[in-house]
């Protein structure tokens, strides 16, 4: 019965310009129609920089702004329709919430540019700011969204090692400073003076520009290495190990139900139906009974009122098959 309820203009395009749902042919159609205009917007920018092609500057002009013409009646969509992506918002709220998330940052910041080239040498920097854009494609394509996925799930454990090898950075730099100042005083002059070789060692196996010649200064840099080598580990085995729970996860994204007496989970995803209704509405419209939700370390005891949450999993019974 919930397929018979006919959807409002306005949460109709919110479906197409929000949700890659691979069933709707029209949304899987914006989908590809903003990817190749982003590509275009960025490619122009680049072809651009190249005084060979200056002959074509006018061709660039009239596609830049025929792309930045669709970022801005994309930004307004995404502005209006605010309301369906946080329904816990009401009125303006939710429009609001939009304006200072991520995405519309890096939306009005896409804009921006066209507008202000000639201005300040801070408005056309923001030209840069436009290959974040590219984030974009994550929303559409699965394979792209797990990265996010991953680096969200992961950010507390991701921004530890990080700290850690800021310690680390910042360690290195004053003792090859104490090491090396007086036989390299211009190479030298202060501890801040060392973070840069001591990035470039702890990252990688340095630069080549400075470098130590004390023998202290010697055994120091031969340390830093083989602890630059272990500290660099610890983020990458971190997101990898993110990487095998995420595509874990996603085997349980289309979980279908055939039997009363089954109890399956359904993960909740950015493409899920479920995700932002009640317990109550996903009970009427899909027929199926929530035993439990699974919330990040929490299990909670469903109510009616009670959302459901990307990233969510739920203990279902259902008698027909259904799809989240």
């Amino acid at each position: 019965m919930g397929e018979s309820i006919r959807k409002s203009p306005k949460r109709r395009i919110f479906d197409i310009i929000q949700i890659g749902n691979k069933d709707d042919l029209i949304s899987r159609l914006f989908d590809w129609f903003i990817v190749i205009i982003i590509i275009l917007n960025i490619l122009t920018v680049f072809l651009d920089t190249f005084e060979e092609l200056s002959w074509l500057r006018p061709l660039f002009r009239v596609v830049e702004a025929v792309t930045v013409f669709f970022f801005c009646i994309e930004y307004i969509l995404r502005i209006w329709t605010a309301g369906y992506l946080y329904p816990e918002k009401k009125g303006i709220g939710a429009q609001l919430r939009f304006l200072h998330s991520f995405d519309g940052i890096v939306d009005l910041l896409t804009i921006l540019p066209f507008f202000f080239l000639d201005g300040f040498i801070v408005f056309r920097m923001l030209r840069v700011v436009r290959i974040l854009h590219l984030f974009r494609v994550n929303a559409h394509y699965d394979s792209f969204h797990v990265i996010t996925s991953v680096l969200i799930e992961k950010k507390n454990q991701i921004f530890s090692s990080v700290f850690i090898i800021i310690v680390l950075m910042l360690a290195s730099s004053l003792g090859i400073y104490s090491a090396e100042h007086e036989a390299q005083p211009e190479a030298f002059r202060n501890a801040f003076s060392g973070v840069w070789w001591s990035v470039s060692t702890l990252l990688t196996v340095g630069y080549g520009d400075i470098y130590p010649i004390t023998v202290i200064g010697k055994i120091m840099a031969i340390l830093i290495a083989f602890l630059g080598v272990g500290v660099v580990a610890i983020p990458t085995g971190i997101i990898s190990a993110g990487f095998v729970e995420q595509y874990t996860k996603k085997q349980y994204s289309d979980v279908r139900l055939s039997d009363v007496n089954d109890v399956g989970e359904i993960f909740i995803d950015d493409k899920s139906s479920f995700k932002g209704l009640t317990v109550a509405e996903v009970t009427e419209n899909y027929n199926i009974r929530i035993l439990v939700i699974l919330r990040g370390e929490m299990t909670i005891v469903p109510n009616d009122i009670l959302k459901l949450k990307k990233n969510d999993i739920i203990i279902v019974k259902t008698d027909k098959l259904i799809k989240a």
